[in-house]
């Protein structure tokens, strides 16, 4: 938990360092039958709740993009987040993109699941397109490096680096006088073999997609501030293990 409370002291301080030029902050909540790989019967699936805080937002240099996740069940709770602060190209170096390219930089990221007490550093490049019709389509590639203390602490076991490639995205659409969008990402982090000797974490495919409708704008009359919807969740080799998963959760968005 220490770990994650620095994640947070970190990100606070570096708001309130330098001054935003625009943010976006909310709140999720999504209730679903989620695969536990790591259950005494391995793949059984328990209602789960996750509470989510998330935030996006840019700055002299970059943005920011951080979320917190805390999931219940009737076994327990954790809590997992991860931190991704970009450095501009085209601010901190006055570099000039036309076509399909919008910016590139350095990203730095940070995942942390204090309960598990996991630490993984993702250090490198991403890449900002011009997609039209997206409001924003981002991809990241970077390492997958491991700081975690492994069995000798209580916690998961310790794993080789490896590497990550992400896309992120936000399509709207608007259908008579609906507003909508599709948004998410999905992942592939690549295999790497573990402190226990014969036991590898495989490598993974996790997408996440949202399909929100702006009730908001629907029923009050104010656009961009609460949203319902669906997340739909397919996960191959869940958390490394030989566990797949395929589910669709309930959502619902209150955006300040």
């Amino acid at each position: 938990m220490l770990r994650a409370c620095l994640l947070v002291t970190a990100f606070c301080f570096s708001l309130s360092a330098t001054a935003t030029t625009w943010s976006e902050t909310e709140f999720h909540l999504q209730q679903g039958k989620l695969n536990q790989p790591y259950a005494s019967t391995p793949g059984t699936d328990a209602d789960t709740t996750i509470v989510t805080f998330q935030h996006a937002s840019g700055w002299e240099y970059g943005g920011n993009f951080l979320f917190f996740d805390y999931a219940r069940t009737d076994d327990g709770d954790e809590l997992y987040a991860e931190w991704y602060p970009f450095f501009s190209s085209s601010t901190l170096f006055d570099v000039k993109y036309d076509g399909a390219i919008s910016d590139i930089g350095m990203v730095l990221g940070v995942n942390a699941a204090p309960d598990a007490d996991v630490l993984k550093y993702l250090p490198g490049v991403q890449i900002n397109w011009n997609i039209p019709g997206f409001a924003f389509f981002n991809t990241l590639f970077t390492a997958y490096i491991d700081d975690s203390k492994g069995l000798v602490s209580g916690g998961a076991p310790t794993e080789d680096d490896s590497y990550m490639i992400d896309a992120a995205w936000r399509y709207p659409i608007k259908t008579g006088q609906q507003h909508w969008s599709v948004e998410g990402h999905a992942e592939y982090i690549s295999g790497r073999d573990t402190e226990i000797p014969g036991v590898a974490a495989k490598d993974w495919v996790l997408a996440q997609v949202q399909l929100r409708w702006d009730a908001g704008h629907a029923l009050f009359d104010k656009k961009d501030t609460v949203f319902v919807g669906i997340e739909y969740q397919y996960w191959n080799n869940k958390l490394g293990t030989d566990e797949d998963e395929s589910v669709a959760q309930l959502l619902a968005v209150w955006r300040l």
